[in-house]
């Protein structure tokens, strides 16, 4: 078994009925109210508090730069947010980042929830701050998730047993690793390479998932993270969703797994396909930062905490 990259991560504080959760934009705009997550959160015996970013608008974003870190920056101060949920995707993360004061999250750690964009606010805090955050749902996509996707959410944020079984890929490559799970949208793992938001890949299992790429751009992402380093001495690699895949007149000639393998020929860990994670309905939780078993066997492959 695999052993590499262990550290000793923070797991902020789990949830219990009656906490404040809030729901701030980072990014894109909202299209739609957020009655469906207001709702969802509430029968869970949570408190809801709304970002001013819920509402705003300015091009595309959700209120300009300075608004959205203003929102951020909020609720990581308020010490009686037990978790903030970005909601949603899309692009603006990069944009506020770096307006934003970290730091309160040392003394007063709390849930990150999110994927896509909010990729970048997970590697950030992970990377600086060693501290544990949830790839999953958002709540503009509550309307569309899968009952169970969203039963795994509520898992991770109370602290209960999440444990997953995939079933069997020929092109799975099998072995027993653990070690700090990582990861998140590919395409914002590239963009944080070599910035301060950028993650130790060593002894890590990484995890990937895209959304609406060309099949060639996924392989040249994944040949920019090899090229930097950071696929070699990975403790496993778990791919996801690659939803909405787009090709060229001219075909690329390979699938999302054959890419993966190709660039992933030479080394000899554990890699796992079809994880039920990413741009999907059933966009299963992942406790990014904290320490995780995967175990890829001829029957298929299992992931635990």
């Amino acid at each position: 078994m695999r052993t590499l990259g262990f550290s000793a991560p923070t797991i902020p504080p789990y949830l219990q009925k009656g906490d404040k959760v809030a729901i701030t934009c980072p990014a894109k705009k909202l299209p739609i109210p957020m009655t469906s997550a207001v709702n969802l959160l509430q029968s869970w015996g949570l408190e809801v508090i709304l970002g001013e970013t819920v509402a705003a608008s300015y091009n595309q974003f959700a209120g300009d730069d300075e608004l959205r870190a203003a929102d951020m920056q909020r609720f990581i101060d308020d010490d009686n947010v037990k978790a903030i949920i970005a909601a949603r995707g899309g692009y603006g993360t990069i944009r506020m980042i770096d307006k934003v004061d970290f730091s309160r999250l040392v003394t007063n750690p709390k849930w990150v929830v999110g994927f896509s964009d909010i990729t970048l606010l997970h590697s950030h805090i992970i990377n600086n701050y060693n501290l544990a955050c949830i790839h999953g749902q958002m709540p503009l996509n509550i309307p569309d998730a899968s009952a169970w996707s969203l039963e795994t959410l509520r898992l991770a944020l109370f602290g209960e047993e999440l444990a997953y079984q995939i079933p069997p890929n020929p092109l799975n490559r099998l072995g027993d690793t653990n070690g700090v799970l990582i990861g998140g949208n590919l395409s914002l793992l590239v963009a944080t390479n070599g910035s301060v938001s950028d993650v130790d890949y060593n002894g890590k299992i990484l995890f990937i998932e895209d959304v609406g790429e060309y099949l060639y751009s996924a392989d040249r992402m994944l040949r920019c993270l090899k090229r930097a380093g950071k696929l070699k001495n990975l403790a496993g690699l778990i791919v996801g969703g690659f939803t909405d895949m787009k090709d060229n007149d001219i075909p690329f000639g390979q699938t999302i797994p054959q890419i993966v393998m190709d660039v992933a020929r030479e080394y000899d860990y554990p890699v796992c396909f079809d994880f039920p994670a990413g741009h999907v309905s059933n966009n299963c939780s992942l406790v990014l930062g904290k320490t995780a078993k995967l175990s890829v066997k001829q029957g298929g492959a299992s992931l635990s905490y």
